[in-house]
Parts: structure tokens; sequence; C-alpha cells
């Protein structure tokens, strides 16, 4: 693939551009990729029902234009909010995948739902149940009570929150996993 020797910082990103692109052109030819190679592209499989639920709604906050494919120019916006996106992009986004049914409003049940599944896919033991991670933060950031968090009230609560704003972070860190690609185009090269 060649390798990237740029002396500055615009040349190193252009290479790294290219091989981003050489990676999505060689895994989707088409240049779309759809929610089955998102999953292989990721190495995401054997999920359960509820961990595959999650990754259709990651898949559908990338598809910006709702066509049922990740197209180049989406996944580079992807892959920018991932490794590049301040804490109120991704915030916004984070608010986009616990939304389940985009109702605006994010219910206790999404929250556990998505809880579950990022746990299921990241493997990594912790030391509050789900249930009781939901509920804390619903006790914390519901200012309202009515059991429905809304998108000011996740935005402001989170970030007022520094526990909150870490773990959310961390559970929804996905630069393992890009930096496992990165991992897999340097050995290519």
């Amino acid at each position: 693939m060649g390798n990237c020797t740029g002396s500055t910082l615009e040349e190193l990103q252009a290479c790294e551009s290219h091989q981003w692109y050489r990676k999505f052109m060689t895994e989707c030819p088409s240049g779309l990729l759809t929610f089955y190679e998102f999953k292989k592209f990721f190495g995401l499989k054997n999920l359960s029902e509820t961990s595959n639920a999650y990754v259709e709604t990651m898949f559908a906050t990338f598809d910006m234009n709702d066509d049922g494919f990740i197209d180049f120019m989406e996944y580079v916006a992807a892959l920018s909010l991932v490794l590049k996106g301040g804490v109120q992009q991704k915030l916004r986004w984070y608010f986009k995948i616990y939304d389940i049914d985009g109702s605006g409003c994010i219910d206790r049940d999404e929250l556990l739902l998505i809880i579950k599944s990022i746990r299921a896919i990241n493997g990594v033991p912790q030391e509050m149940s789900a249930e009781d991670f939901a509920n804390m933060v619903f006790d914390k950031i519901d200012i309202n009570g009515d059991g429905e968090l809304s998108y000011e009230e996740f935005m402001e609560g989170v970030q007022n929150d520094e526990m909150l704003l870490k773990t959310l972070t961390e559970s929804l860190d996905l630069t393992h996993i890009v930096r496992k690609i990165e991992g897999e185009l340097k050995a290519k090269s």
C-alpha cells in the first residue's frame, strides 16, 4: 500500500485519508457499505439480538441520508466524529443512539437496552449492573422526573457530571476498533 512518509501534518493526513479510502474500497468495492459489511468491517460477529439492534442503531446514525448504506463521505464523517469529535458532537451522537425510537427523548428501557448492548460488545466487566447504572443516570439527570430524558436534560446533565461524562464517553469509545483497522492497514503496507 505504500508507507506514509510525509513530513507535514497535511501530508500525513492526506496519506492517512488515502489509506482509509483504500481500506473502504477494498471492503466495499461498490462504494456503499451495507449493514452486513459494516459489522464485518468492524469485526462484529456472533452478536446477541440486543447487541445487533444496538449496532443497527449505530449504523443508522452514520447513514446520514437514510438510504440504507454508508458511503465514503458518511464513513469519513463517522471516523472524524469517533477520532476527533468534541464533547458536544459526541454527546449529540450518543443521544441519537440512545433514542432508539426517535421520539426525541430517552426512556429508561432505551437506556438500559443500549447499556446492555454496549457492555456485551465491549466485553468488559463493570462494577455496577446495567440496571443500577440506568437508574443512577435517571436519578441524576431526569430533572423534571417524568421518566424520560429530553435532549436538553441529557446534554446538560451529562456535561455537568464528570463521572457520567467519563463513563458514557468510555463506553461508546470506538477508537479501539479504529486502531485495530489502522493496525491492519499498517500490516498490509
